[in-house]
C-alpha cells in the first residue's frame, strides 16, 4: 500500500519556508491590484434562544485595489435570498468577522454557500455547524490579535464589546458633494488595556500569529456602494494592513490615538456619485467590536 500524504506533517516545512524566504521574494508574492477575493467562513456562534450565527469574512488578495461586487451572480448566498447582508464594497486584504447570518436551531446538517466572482475568478465559502467551526469571544479576540503572540491573556475572558449608539436616523438623504454629518456615542470597559503594536525587528522572524494594537478605536467605512467616499477626519483602517506606516492597528509601530473624552465621535462624509450606500461604523477595542449600519441615499 502506498504511503498517504499527511498535510499536518508538511505544515512545519511550509512555515519554515515562509519565515526564511528573503524579504524581496516575499514582496514579489504581494499584489497591489488584479487579484481576486476569497470569501471566508469564520465559524458559528450559538445564541441564547438556540439559534446560530454563521460568521463570514473575506481575504482580498490585493493591497490597494478596492473591489465593488453588487449582489447577484457574482456575489450571492445560497440557498435562499441571494442578499443576506453580505458586503458589496470590499476593502483590501484580510477582513475578519464582517457579517453574520442567523439560522434556526434546527439548521442541522444544512449548508450555506457564499459565492464571489472577482477579477475573473470564482471562489466559495461553505458554512456549516460542524463542531470544529465553533467560535466564541475568546476565539474572536485571539484572531483579531488582542493577545499578541501569546494568543490569550488573563483579562480577555472579562472583556465586553464596546457600546455604540448612532445619533440620528439610520436612513439619510444627501446630495453629491454635500457633507453628511455622522455622530455616535461610544463607551468601553477598558479591556483589553491599550497597547501599541511593537515596531518591526529585522533580527526576529516574522509573526505567524495575528498581533495588533489594542485600545478603543472608532471608524466609518463604506460597506455597500460604489465610489470613493471621503471621510473627515481620516478614518483608521479596519482591514489588516501589516505594512510599516499603515494607518491600521495591524501596522508595526501603530498605537491607538486618544479618543474624545466624552465618548462623542463626529465625522463628515462626502459622496462623489449618486446612488444607494451603506456606511458602517465600527467601535473596536482590539478584541471585540460593535457595528451599526447607516443607509444613505445620494442624489444629484
Amino acid at each position: 500500500m502506498g504511503r498517504r500524504w499527511n498535510p499536518a506533517a508538511a505544515l512545519p516545512l511550509v512555515v519554515t519556508v515562509l519565515l526564511t524566504a528573503p524579504p524581496e521574494s516575499r514582496a514579489q508574492q504581494s499584489f497591489a491590484t488584479g487579484q481576486n477575493i476569497a470569501p471566508a467562513y469564520e465559524g458559528w456562534e450559538q445564541n441564547d434562544d438556540g439559534s446560530y450565527n454563521l460568521v463570514f469574512g473575506y481575504m482580498n488578495r490585493n493591497w490597494e485595489e478596492v473591489i465593488d461586487v453588487p449582489v447577484g451572480p457574482g456575489n450571492t448566498i445560497e440557498p435562499g435570498d441571494p442578499d443576506q447582508g453580505q458586503p458589496t464594497h470590499f476593502l483590501p486584504r484580510r477582513n475578519r468577522f464582517v457579517f453574520r447570518i442567523r439560522v434556526p436551531a434546527d439548521f442541522g446538517d444544512k449548508e450555506l454557500v457564499w459565492t464571489l466572482t472577482t477579477n475573473g475568478r470564482t471562489e466559495r465559502a461553505y458554512a456549516t455547524l460542524k463542531r470544529d467551526y465553533y467560535i466564541d469571544d475568546l476565539v474572536i479576540q485571539a484572531n483579531n490579535g488582542a493577545a499578541g503572540a501569546a494568543g490569550a491573556t488573563p483579562e480577555l475572558p472579562n472583556n465586553q464589546a464596546p457600546t455604540l449608539v448612532v445619533e440620528g436616523d439610520l436612513t439619510r438623504t444627501v446630495r453629491v458633494g454635500q457633507q453628511l454629518s455622522l455622530a455616535a456615542t461610544v463607551t468601553d470597559d477598558g479591556v483589553p488595556r491599550a497597547r501599541p503594536l511593537a515596531p518591526t525587528n529585522p533580527r526576529r522572524p516574522g509573526r505567524i500569529t495575528t498581533d495588533s494594537a489594542t485600545g478603543l478605536r472608532v471608524s466609518w467605512t463604506v460597506y455597500r456602494g460604489r465610489g470613493a467616499v471621503s471621510f473627515e477626519p481620516e478614518q483608521i483602517s479596519v482591514w489588516e494592513d501589516t505594512r510599516v506606516g499603515g494607518n491600521s492597528p495591524w501596522s508595526p509601530g501603530w498605537s491607538t490615538p486618544e479618543g474624545p473624552e466624552d465618548g462623542h465621535w463626529e465625522t463628515q462624509a462626502t459622496f462623489p456619485e449618486p446612488g444607494s450606500y451603506v456606511l458602517r461604523i465600527q467601535a473596536h477595542d482590539g478584541g471585540l467590536s460593535t457595528i451599526e449600519d447607516v443607509v444613505v441615499e445620494v442624489t444629484r
